[in-house]
């Protein structure tokens, strides 16, 4: 499923207009990325969360050469499911 799908399934479900599906998805969306940005987690109660994790900076090596560099150390978000999500994908 894609964004417009998804907002699509969203104005059918809560009796919206697509165009107002979407702002409401875009919205949540832009929530929930600038909480993350600026560190913070995001825990949906049921669906999962959102969790900022830092990679230490670490010795790598290019593919083509072999030549070893280094790999600075930078930050990433990673997506816990819930037990919600869980069980319903498990069935």
């Amino acid at each position: 499923m894609r964004k417009p799908e998804l907002a699509a399934a969203i104005a059918e479900r809560a009796d919206l207009s697509k165009d107002k599906a979407s702002q409401v998805l875009n919205v949540i969306l832009d929530e929930i990325t600038g909480t993350v940005a600026q560190g913070q987690d995001v825990s949906l109660i049921g669906f999962g969360s959102f969790v900022v994790r830092e990679r230490a900076a670490r010795t790598g090596k290019n593919p083509q050469t072999g030549a070893a560099l280094k790999i600075p150390a930078s930050k990433t978000v990673a997506f816990k499911a819930g037990k919600s999500l869980k069980d319903a994908v498990s069935k």
